[in-house]
């Protein structure tokens, strides 16, 4: 698998992209053992970079025993051996990184999913709770699509007040909403699940089908 793909780009210093540009150069043998470097100025020139961009990655080369900085005398290429492990290890670095990046998605995604089965899983229990139940019996009342009630919420209407029916869901599509609050909307053929005596059930269809 390449863990390089479908990844986030990370953001690498210049300083550190100058370092491997160069080292490559002398791992491919177009920079030779024993050569002297190109003068800072001419390398900043080079890369369109600072003095300090140049010495930080010369820096970088230097630690690495890929070049060897010799004072008042200039650069000069130390180790092809030790430029092809340099840029080794930092592939190995990037893939890493790249692959922290794609985990840390990984278990947002899954963090997320986990919230979703949890709510899902509490929706059904609530209501196979309400089907269930020998004391509550909800009656499903599909709204007629030219009812009155559509696009109103359920306390603009004051449901309880005007019917004396309890709203425990609403089956929408096949999406269930349990005990919708105040500030739900009807929209045409919700199913609406409510509880209480023929009366109340009675009232409730006068309601939405303006037998008032």
């Amino acid at each position: 698998m390449d863990y390089t793909e479908n990844s986030e780009k990370i953001t690498i210093p210049r300083y550190l992209k100058i370092a491997v540009d160069i080292a490559a150069r002398i791992a491919s043998g177009s920079l030779a053992e024993g050569e002297k470097l190109k003068g800072r100025s001419i390398l900043s020139t080079e890369y369109n970079v600072s003095s300090e961009t140049i010495r930080r990655s010369m820096s970088i080369l230097s630690d690495k025993k890929v070049v060897q900085i010799k004072a008042g005398r200039g650069i000069f290429i130390l180790s092809r051996n030790q430029a092809v492990e340099f840029i080794n290890n930092f592939k190995s670095d990037e893939i890493l990184h790249k692959m922290n990046d794609n985990l840390s998605g990984l278990l947002k995604k899954r963090l997320e999913l986990d919230e979703e089965i949890a709510n899902t899983t509490k929706q059904i229990a609530d209501m196979y709770k309400y089907l269930r139940s020998d004391l509550i019996k909800p009656v499903e009342i599909i709204l007629p699509e030219d009812s009155h009630v559509i696009g109103k919420s359920i306390g603009e209407l004051q449901i309880w007040h005007n019917t004396g029916a309890t709203i425990i869901g609403i089956i929408q599509d096949k999406q269930i909403i349990i005990s919708p609050g105040p500030y739900f909307e009807f929209t045409p053929k919700d199913k609406v699940l409510i509880v209480g005596d023929e009366h109340v059930i009675e009232r409730f269809n006068a309601f939405v089908n303006e037998i008032i």
